[in-house]
């Protein structure tokens, strides 16, 4: 027996400097639409289109620590937009309240037909995209995973999905 999963209910990552990465995550979470459930002078948690993100400052002891998307861990994590100009108002958002911009809203088909990105990091290094594909992606006719796609990929990156 399978199940189906119903999205993320919520990520939580941790931060070293609360007075810079606490207004940037809520910021960031309420240009986007959610809402603050819990903030104090640790931990800033917003929620809202069928998820959470949870941002929580590390112990004293504990700060200082850069962020390293290449061990292990997080690497980034992507959050679905509902169109392209939904992608571009983001970006033009993050780069207002100093995110470091990875790449900015562009093409990336050759990852799922229509694919199209913003990467940026928040102020520890941490990556959050935030992308839109249109229709079903690759279970759509289009895709790996849709009638007559080419099935799983056996490789991943920079240029894309490849067998």
């Amino acid at each position: 027996m399978s199940v189906e999963i119903n999205g993320i209910a919520h990520i939580q990552f941790t931060i070293n400097d609360p007075e810079s990465g606490l207004p940037f995550w809520e910021s960031l979470c309420h240009f986007m639409g959610m809402k603050t459930l819990i903030r104090n002078d640790e931990t800033v948690y917003c929620i809202g289109g069928r998820t959470g993100l949870l941002a929580r400052a590390a112990p004293p002891e504990k700060r200082g620590k850069v962020f390293d998307q290449w061990t292990a861990g997080l690497h980034h994590f992507c959050i679905r937009a509902r169109s392209r100009e939904d992608v571009d108002a983001i970006a033009r958002h993050a780069e207002s309240i100093g995110a470091r911009i990875v790449h900015p809203p562009e093409d990336g088909s050759q990852f799922a037909p229509g694919y199209y990105s913003v990467l940026f990091e928040d102020p520890d290094g941490i990556r959050i995209e935030i992308n839109h594909v249109p229709g079903k992606g690759h279970f759509g006719d289009q895709g790996r995973l849709g009638p007559g796609g080419g099935g799983p990929a056996g490789r991943y990156g920079e240029d894309g999905l490849n067998d």
